[in-house]
């Protein structure tokens, strides 16, 4: 019996030893593969981590001044064009807008939006003590608390949580679902809040008979997210029709093409308005017997104008945004309610 397991292993081994040479050998190949993946996995992490200071350092070694420090005189119109302008942030009217929602001014188109909401809304006279205001897709804006604390009964109104867009604006913290969201106690003491700001749902695709009588209305760069320019244009004229008294404000800012008069991004998630939009607007509106302010694009008169923040929008400076290949900024249309 030894002899015979002698002379099987004799038989074996020669097999043996060859299979496991091929082993080893494969082993060591497939070693050599893993290492070699290995060192393009640490060169690509090096090169991603190069790149992400140099972004850093492109973005914040960038100079942000203080506004307030180097202010225009008082004298000088204040929010002369209806898109975002660096210059707008250095009048006094800007930075006494900015104390009312609690905030220091700074270079950020959805500050220089409520600012041009309030500075609108508070010029035009509608916002006196007891009067009704609606916003669309309020999100987590303080204007409500403002004008709530100027007397004004508001009617804050966001996207109802069954469509499609709202649970986009939830996850980024952009969607209030009640009350508690709108609460700015260094604005407005939350009993008076309470007191004159309610909270409602609504499509601003399709505007509910409820939402009507008020003296001014608003909403902060919504429009553009109905699915279609048409669908934001149509918006703008039935919430000035259909839920203002005659003689009432609308006051509302979306997306800005910047980049080109010709192409853009007409439907989606979100599109963008070329001038040629904004001016075909302003005619609907005066043709159905509406008074609207100009719409005027200012020039690029500061150095602050030629910024263009990139994803992920970390930037200090953030008036002009790449988005869609399109350079974006922020606008806004005036509409006085004619009939």
């Amino acid at each position: 019996m030894k002899m015979l397991k002698a002379l099987a292993k004799s038989a074996v081994r020669p097999m043996w030893n060859a299979v496991r040479r091929r082993i080893e050998l494969q082993s060591e190949g497939l070693r050599e593969v893993v290492e070699g993946q290995q060192r393009q996995i640490e060169q690509h992490a090096a090169a991603i981590e190069s790149l992400r200071g140099e972004l850093w350092t492109s973005r914040y070694a960038q100079f942000s001044p203080d506004p307030s420090w180097d202010q225009l005189p008082p004298e000088t119109p204040f929010l002369p064009y209806s898109n975002c302008q660096a210059m707008d942030f250095y009048h006094p009217r800007f930075i006494q807008l900015c104390k009312l929602i609690d905030e220091r001014p700074r270079f950020h188109r959805k500050q220089w939006e409520w600012i041009f909401v309030l500075h609108k809304l508070i010029e035009s006279g509608a916002v006196v003590r007891g009067a009704r205001g609606l916003v669309f897709g309020v999100g987590r804006e303080p204007l409500p608390a403002v004008f709530a604390s100027l007397g004004a009964d508001i009617t804050a109104t966001d996207a109802p949580l069954d469509l499609p867009t709202a649970s986009s604006w939830t996850t980024t913290n952009q969607h209030s679902a009640a009350l508690e969201g709108l609460m700015y106690p260094a604005i407005v003491a939350e009993d008076l809040l309470r007191r004159h700001v309610t909270h409602a749902y609504c499509d601003m695709n399709h505007i509910g008979e409820e939402f009507s009588g008020y003296d001014f209305n608003w909403s902060s760069c919504c429009f553009e997210h109905l699915g279609s320019l048409e669908a934001g244009m149509e918006f703008v004229v039935n919430a000035v029709e259909r839920t203002l008294k005659i003689g009432g404000v609308a006051v509302h800012t979306t997306e800005f093409n910047a980049s080109s008069n010709e192409d853009t991004v007409e439907t989606g998630e979100t599109v963008m308005y070329r001038r040629r939009d904004m001016e075909a607007l302003v005619q609907r509106l005066r043709e159905r017997g509406h008074d609207v302010e100009e719409f005027r694009i200012g020039p690029t008169a500061h150095a602050l104008d030629f910024c263009v923040d990139v994803p992920p929008y970390t930037g200090n400076v953030h008036l002009k945004l790449l988005l869609a290949n399109y350079v974006a900024t922020s606008v806004g249309v005036v509409v006085r309610r004619g009939r």
